[in-house]
Formats: structure tokens, sequence, C-alpha cells
């Protein structure tokens, strides 16, 4: 057990340009700036080992986008270790589309590209919306944003001084499943409640937050790490720039708290959370584009305001402030040494594949809905997201014939008390139960979106009941690499706290 040295800072992940917005299947440029998107890092020191971890206002963390932060950290800080460097996202829906160089869409080009191979000429993919000059280019805001995580980390680190901190719990209504189960077995992302068909919510939800609040040597708080089992993405359909509600959360604590505080938002096991509650649905109060939401019979509800909208996004941001700070106001106990210990590790998890009959079908829907409208002109995201399924699935088909191994970076943290284990998934929120009910740590953070964007990892059940997020082309790991996931978890987390 050692003294603890911690460290904060954030830099702002606004560029001077418009932003091309990742997160839906349409193509979304930036109007103007909301609220801003940030990079805020948390350096900590203690027992000879260390971490710095950074929370990113981005929709997910490619292996690229890590790989190039990684290398502009180890240069600007040559003696840590830059595998300690821990990049999350927040999964905000208006942010950043990132690219590297040879791709032009931030990984969604594969699709787009397979799309025309079964397109005539005339019909090729079109964006409604394209971009111009006065946008930032995915490969531009690769290295703008990459510049900023860097920096963010850099300042962190030189920032840590002898701190105190408290591990604390909160409760605040945010995630509610998103998958709806209909009574012939099937559910939905986003689904009808209103029909005589459903049955039940998929999966449960988790109104727990797991708190860290730091400290000055001289008592006065500097800063927050909050673990929410939400993604943030309530203005996911916009058109704007937004920090969603972490950004209304951080400004609320700094109104409150001190200007100076720091929060480090974190996101749960979600894959099947959102902000939205799907029985008291509430429409939106600005029109959506999403071909997956469509309400025939919408019954005025006495609920929250509308989960798509600001006013929704501020009604979470101060749900959460406020627990936030009533948990502060009751800490007793301020620790200033901790055990301390961070492990990098991989492991190598099955692809989910694709069988030939999977395949086939695959290929037929393709060619018979091409065939049906033909003639159409140029295909767009409405045929895309309809086509999506399909498409993911001969993408995989063709991935699985060269591998069958999904490798994954991930962490296991000991710091006092307390557990965090990361995963780049958009984790179902079982898997995560299931960690933090074995977990022989007195709190577990579970962080996922991180180190890597590897796409959802959804329960066998959701496999069953089949819908986008259940798809084989929602993510590269199935319901079994889930269950080793958990198994290890638990094992290394355990071990860690013998």
């Amino acid at each position: 057990m050692g003294k603890i040295l911690i460290g904060w800072a954030e830099e702002s992940l606004v560029p001077e340009k418009k932003v091309s917005l990742l997160g839906q299947f349409f193509e979304r440029i930036s109007e103007y700036v909301e609220s801003e998107i940030s990079a805020t890092a948390m350096a900590i020191e203690a027992d000879g080992d260390c971490m710095v971890m950074v929370s990113c206002d981005l929709t997910n963390i490619q292996d690229y986008v890590l790989e190039i932060a990684r290398e502009k950290f180890a240069k600007m800080c040559p003696n840590v270790d830059p595998k300690k460097l821990i990049l999350a996202a927040t999964h905000t829906h208006t942010s950043h589309t990132l690219g590297k160089q040879n791709s032009d869409n931030g990984g969604f080009s594969d699709v787009k590209s397979l799309l025309n191979e079964y397109l005539p000429q005339e019909s090729q993919y079109e964006e409604l919306v394209t971009p111009d000059e006065s946008v930032i280019s995915p490969v531009e805001a690769t290295e703008f944003v990459t510049d900023r995580i860097a920096l963010a980390a850099k300042k962190a680190w030189e920032n840590r001084e002898e701190a105190y901190y408290a591990n604390e719990f909160g409760r605040a209504a945010v995630g509610m499943c998103r998958r709806v189960h209909y009574d012939d077995g099937t559910s939905q992302m986003w689904g009808d409640t209103n029909t005589a068909n459903f049955v039940s919510l998929e999966g449960g939800n988790d109104s727990g937050i797991e708190l860290i609040y730091t400290f000055d040597k001289d008592k006065r708080v500097t800063g927050v790490v909050a673990n929410i089992a939400c993604p943030a993405q309530i203005l996911e359909q916009r058109s704007f720039i937004s920090g969603d509600y972490w950004g209304r959360t951080k400004n609320i604590l700094r109104e409150k708290l001190g200007e100076n505080i720091f929060l480090l938002g974190l996101c749960g096991a979600a894959g099947d959370q959102c902000p939205r509650d799907l029985v008291r649905w509430v429409e939106p109060e600005t029109p959506i584009d999403d071909p997956n939401v469509k309400r025939p019979n919408v019954i005025t509800r006495k609920a929250d305001p509308s989960m798509y909208d600001i006013s929704g996004c501020n009604r979470v941001g101060k749900r959460i402030a406020n627990e936030i700070i009533s948990v502060y106001e009751e800490i007793t106990e301020l620790k200033d040494e901790a055990v301390f210990m961070h492990q990098v590790k991989t492991l190598d998890l099955p692809l989910r594949k694709a069988t030939m009959a999977e395949y086939n079908n695959a290929v037929r829907e393709i060619e018979y809905y091409v065939q049906q409208n033909k003639g159409k002109g140029a295909f767009n995201f409405e045929d895309k997201a309809k086509l999506h399924v399909h498409l993911g699935t001969i993408l995989r088909y063709r991935e699985q014939q060269f591998k069958e191994i999904y490798p994954i970076e991930y962490h296991i943290i000991r710091f006092g008390d307390v557990a965090f284990i990361t995963n780049p998934f958009e984790l179902f929120l079982d898997f995560g139960n299931r960690i933090k009910a074995r977990s022989k740590a007195t709190q577990t953070f579970i962080v996922q979106l991180c180190c890597g964007a590897s796409g959802y990892l959804p329960t066998e059940k959701a496999e069953k009941a089949g819908h986008y997020s259940a798809y084989i082309s929602s993510g590269k790991v199935g319901h079994e690499g889930g269950d080793l996931y958990t198994r290890y978890s638990i094992e290394e987390i355990n071990k860690i706290f013998q």
C-alpha cells in the first residue's frame, strides 16, 4: 500500500471546422456546438504502478485511434508505459466520424462498398448530405482528436500530486432496456410496446452509479469518476456537436462544486440499455430519421421529457449531478493510501460466425431487394439500414474464411477496494451484472467501449430473439465469447483481491 498521486486534465475536442457526426445510418453535418465535447484524463500513480484513463466524447475507440494516441503520448511521456494509457468512449452520437488513411468513413466504408457490389452503376450508393471543405475529414479528425487525447493524458500525468480519495455509491434512473420482447419469441431494439404482442422488456436495468471522488492535499474536491450503465445518446439524431448528458452533468457540477472540477464519465455494461422509457413512450419534440423507430399509435404520456431532445438531456444531466452532489455531501472518510495494481491483458475470443445457410439467405435477400427497387436511382441510408443485417452477414462470412479468433485488449485495475475491468464491446447488461455479483471488490467499475471497437456483445437470449444489436452483423463476438470474457473477468479480479 502506498501514497497516492492523482492528476487531472481536460482538452476540448471541438475543431474549428464542422464535423461529420457518427452514430446513425445517415450522414449528419454539425450545424453548431450545442455543448462541448472533450477528452478528460485522470492519472493515478501508487505502489509503483500507474494508469492514465481518458474519457472521450466519441462514439467508440477504434484500434487505430488507440494506437495513434499511444504513439503520441509515448513521445510526450517517454518514461510511462503507453499500454497504461486507457481510452474509453462515452458513446455520444454527436461527435466526430474518425478514419485512417485509405478509409473514407471510419469503418462504415466496408458496408457501403459491399452494397455497391450488388447495385447497378446507375444505382450506386449516395449520401443525402455530402461534406464539403468546411467539414473536417475523418482522417483530419483522427489527427486532431488523438493530438488532444495525448495532450490531456500528458497534462494529467504532469499534474500528479499527493491526493485523497473516497469511493462511494449513488443511484439515478438513467439507463433502461431498449429491446422489446414479443409473444412470438422475437425482440426489437426500440420496439413498439403499444401492441397486444408486447410481452416484456428483454432485460433489466441498473440504476447504480459507481463513484470515486478525488481531493487535493488540502482536502478540496478536484474530480469525480462516475460509472453509469447507459450510453450517452439522448441527442443521437440531432445535427450539432454535443457531449450529451455528460456535458450537462459536468456543467452543473462546476456550478455547484467549483469551476475547476473534473468529471470522468465512464459507460458501464450497457449494450442493451438506453436513456428512454419504452413503456412510457414520449414522442420526440422534433422529427427523427431512424427506420427502426416507428410509432403508429402514439398516446400522450405523463413521463420524462423527450429523451431525443435537449429537454430530456437537461433532465438526465440534472438527475446525475444532483445524486453526485448528494453523495458528496455525505462523505465522512478520505483515504490517501491504496493498494494499486494495473494489469494489461489480451484475451482470445471466438469470432461469431455465419453459417452457409445464413450467408446464402443474405445474398438472396439483397438481390431480391435490389431487383424490387430497380430503377429508383441511387440507393441511400434508408436502403442501407434495411439491408444492414444481410450486408453484415456477408462481410462476416468472408472474414471467417481467414480467421476464427478475435483477440481483445482489456485492463484490470485494483485501486484500494475498487476494481476496474474494461472491454471493447457494447456489452449487454447481464454480463456486467454477473461480474459485479461475483467480484470480491467492494465496488466494480465495468468500462465498456474501451481500447477497441468490437460492436455489440449480446446474450444468448438476445441472439435467439434477433434484431439489431443481436445480429451477426452487430458485433464481432457472440454469447459464447461473452461467457468466456465474464468468467475470465471474475477470475482475474478475484486474483488481485486475494
